[in-house]
């Protein structure tokens, strides 16, 4: 096989993978792991692809990219509707609690199916909400049976959600039974990320804070690494995803002691 067919199989890989490891393309294509890496170095001057520690993935997974809450909301919509049905079974009808919704564009799938429950299902028990970002508290602001909280703090228009130094001291002053909290990336030594520093230092702030730490990511963020780690993969509780996690991944959520629900 030529180089220049090799590379192209090697780059239709990456982009219908999300990652691609040197050692597995050595054994698919017979070749060294030396003339891999030539490959991988000549597909990233060429703009196919990013490498990162043991292989690559696709070019626009770069470190800093980020997309907005309404770019992120037309995206994937079927699996982010399936992990937010999953999430929503999470969180009992008939009893009172307290739960945080992140921001991001899977916990806003979660607000419309808590606001679409029906006021019986909640019986006499408010459940106490509380989130910082913008959209999930219009959803939810006039939802019987829960009692929304806001976190206040500057609202940051990419993904309209309150951020700051008041964010993260207001979390830290809570207890709620169950975070559910949004990734940009979930990767298996550098744990959850996301490309803010403002954000990562709330969602810090949650994981920290919460009883159960419940993370949501459709499998796009599946071993993804971004700027800002914001949470080990012990800091997890529950992963819930649209896809089997790669080997590497798996293993280490194994390891970690994660729950993984595959919705």
């Amino acid at each position: 096989m030529f180089a220049e067919e090799r590379q192209q199989l090697i780059s239709a890989l990456v982009v219908e993978r999300g990652r691609v490891s040197v050692t597995d393309l050595a054994d698919r294509f017979s070749i060294t792991t030396e003339t891999i890496r030539r490959d991988l170095a000549a597909l990233e001057v060429s703009g196919n692809l990013r490498r990162v520690h043991g292989g690559a993935v696709p070019s626009d997974r770069l470190s800093t990219r980020e997309e907005s809450i309404l770019e992120r909301a037309v995206q994937r919509q079927s699996q982010k509707l399936r992990i937010a049905n999953a999430a929503l079974a999470l969180i009992p009808e008939l009893t009172s609690g307290s739960i945080l919704l992140d921001a991001g564009s899977t916990t806003e799938t979660l607000a419309d199916l808590l606001a679409q429950r029906t006021p019986a299902a909640h019986g006499s028990d408010e459940l106490v909400v509380i989130t910082h970002a913008i959209p999930i508290a219009g959803k939810l602001s006039s939802t019987p049976g829960i009692a929304l909280q806001i976190l206040g703090g500057r609202v940051r228009g990419l993904t309209q959600a309150a951020v700051g130094q008041s964010t993260v001291e207001a979390a830290y002053r809570l207890r709620p039974d169950i975070a559910f909290v949004g990734t940009n990336g979930i990767h298996a030594d550098f744990g959850l990320s996301t490309p803010d520093p403002e954000e990562a230092a709330v969602k810090a702030a949650f994981v920290k804070s919460a009883r159960r730490v419940v993370a949501l990511a459709d499998s796009s963020k599946l071993d993804a690494e971004t700027l800002v780690q914001f949470a080990t993969l012990k800091d997890v509780d529950t992963l819930i995803t649209d896809n089997e996690p790669s080997a590497e991944l798996a293993a280490a959520l194994a390891d970690a002691g994660v729950d993984v629900v595959i919705a």
